[in-house]
């Protein structure tokens, strides 16, 4: 995504809403400029300010501003807190499909990988029979992404409880994914966390995919305060903090005057787009299948065409400059992963685009 997503003309590949415009962020309240132009470009508390982390910890039963630590993104907070969590050689259970970051620091670092899978014939639901056969005594950390990306499935309490109750027996620690809480497209109640339901759980949220604001970079761990410090020690060696200005602004989002509004506007951009691409498919009649994403701005979509999902994604970066991601990417062929939470007219744009190639192809 990195060489490419700049260089076509339809990026369908981004996993986040449309971003939103500075002006539209600070429409709220035009003091808020002023006090940005009086900022003294310095370090920030390299942990967050204090009104963003009580901004965030407002979003979590039962959490202080002394639980959360501000990162550059939620990559940021993954990948420090698997450096904190497990040593070279420990055993690592991943949900697939999922936000290949964490498979990959897995592949990177020597753990012991095992993986338990979303069953598309079950609508996405997790085989948590496969997730009790394979976790064990040795199971350090359980990787789960909810909702989930490239699905959009939500977990339900029970599936939630269910993974708790697994864990506990092996005494492993959760790390849950919940950057797409808020981005809810069937409900206006928002995705529940796993904070607060086991004492060796961490949560990561970020700015990027509920809010549309991918470049602030702001990111953030929710755990124990003990584990907190620790994590927060990696911090240091990483990044050291997020900008001050991506902080003041993150807090003005996350604001309770703020916030609704944002979340108003990414769940208007989901519920927009996706009848847009259901139509686009359902026009190709017997070239697609999907299980309709509850959350995200995502689809992951079942393609009956004889071509190799990274051929295929190539051919239209290449052929039509439109980018998707290819199934490929994680280990599921004959899929793609394609954006919806876009302005109409760009997303029908680059869907007939895809359309010309597909008929190409069936030629």
């Amino acid at each position: 995504m990195s060489k490419y997503e700049q260089e076509v003309e339809f990026n369908l590949s981004e996993s986040g809403v449309h971003p939103i415009l500075l002006s539209d962020l600070l429409s709220d309240n035009p003091n808020n400029i002023d006090q940005l132009l009086a900022t003294d470009l310095n370090y920030p508390y390299v942990n967050g300010i204090p009104e963003l982390r009580e901004n965030i910890a407002a979003l979590y039963d039962g959490a202080t501003i002394n639980n959360i630590l501000v990162t550059t993104g939620a990559i940021e907070a993954n990948y420090n807190t698997i450096h904190t969590l497990l040593n070279t050689g420990d055993e690592i259970v991943i949900m697939l499909p999922n936000y290949m970051q964490i498979w990959g620091i897995a592949k990177n670092f020597d753990f012991k990988l095992k993986t338990f899978h979303l069953r598309e014939e079950n609508g996405w639901k997790p085989d948590l029979d496969e997730l009790n056969e394979i976790v064990t005594r040795n199971t350090k950390l359980i990787a789960v992404c909810n909702p989930n990306n490239p699905t959009g499935y939500i977990l339900t309490e029970n599936e939630m409880k269910a993974i708790i109750d697994i864990a506990e027996q092996a005494r492993a620690w959760i790390l849950t994914d919940e950057v797409y809480c808020g981005a809810e497209r069937l409900t206006d109640k928002q995705t529940p966390s796993f904070f607060g339901r086991y004492d060796r759980l961490v949560a990561v949220g970020s700015m990027s995919k509920a809010y549309g604001l991918p470049g602030l970079r702001i990111g953030w761990v929710i755990a124990p305060v003990d584990t907190i410090d620790q994590i927060w020690a990696r911090h240091e060696y990483t990044t050291i903090s997020a900008t001050m200005l991506s902080n003041k602004l993150a807090a003005i989002a996350l604001s309770p005057k703020v916030r609704p509004r944002i979340i108003q506007r990414t769940r208007n951009y989901i519920r927009k787009g996706y009848p847009i691409l259901k139509q686009w498919m359902d026009d190709h009649e017997n070239t697609f299948s999907v299980v309709p994403p509850q959350a995200a701005a995502i689809a992951f979509v079942r393609y009956h065409l004889d071509i190799n999902s990274t051929e295929f994604a190539e051919r239209l970066r290449k052929e039509k400059s439109v980018f998707i991601v290819p199934g490929d990417h994680f280990g599921m062929d004959k899929f793609f992963r394609i954006s919806f939470g876009l302005p109409p007219d760009y997303l029908t744009s680059g869907l007939n685009r895809i359309h010309d190639l597909i008929m190409e192809i069936k030629r």
